[in-house]
């Protein structure tokens, strides 16, 4: 019988744990999951704005690239539904579905679709080289698509969900952008150099 995964060739996660399996890609959208709820923890609230400043996006855009979209979005799905059940997973340690329903839930649902986004383009080799960067930068647009987009319905304007739910985190958003777009490129690196050893 055919063995069923989750695997998406190309990968850092198949490169790394080539071995497909069902406990592998189980394992890895869990890890995923629980590097979002931790970093998720490092919010710091701002006083002008009901979006807290938070490492999820860096999170998000780490686990897209690294795991593929159907991984992926499943470790975004899973930390989601276990905040949405009641465990203190969101940004400063709050779960439950009102956290859905509050003018950051669309980033929550925007985590899900960069995730697959990302992961998608990292199939295909955007993970490796400078294209890495459009590749993160197309998922922090998609997350601020939900984002806004959301915040803009519970505010009642573009504009005021703009400048509550975008303008105060471009400069956060774009440093962490910056280090994932080195960091995932340099764990390519590393694996290619332990594989020529290997090898």
């Amino acid at each position: 019988m055919a063995q069923i995964s989750l695997a998406a060739p190309g990968t850092l996660t198949d490169r790394l744990f080539p071995a497909p399996s069902l406990v592998r890609d189980g394992l890895v959208v869990t890890g995923g999951a629980l590097f979002t709820a931790l970093l998720a923890q490092i919010a710091i609230r701002l006083p002008f704005t009901p979006i807290p400043l938070t490492g999820q996006t860096f999170a998000v855009l780490v686990v897209g690239v690294v795991l593929g979209w159907r991984r992926g979005m499943l470790s975004q799905l899973l930390y989601v539904l276990v905040g949405l059940a009641g465990l203190p997973v969101f940004a400063g340690a709050v779960g439950g579905i009102s956290a859905l329903l509050a003018p950051s839930g669309g980033y929550l649902v925007g985590f899900i679709a960069a995730a697959g986004f990302m992961g998608m383009l990292a199939e295909r080799g955007w993970d490796r080289g400078a294209r890495v960067v459009l590749a993160m930068v197309g998922g922090e647009v998609v997350i601020y698509l939900f984002g806004v987009g959301w915040l803009a319905v519970e505010a009642g304007s573009v504009v005021r969900a703009l400048v509550l739910g975008f303008f105060p985190f471009v400069l956060g958003d774009a440093l962490k952008l910056g280090a994932a777009s080195l960091a995932i490129p340099s764990a390519w690196r590393l694996v290619g150099r332990r594989d020529t050893m290997q090898g």
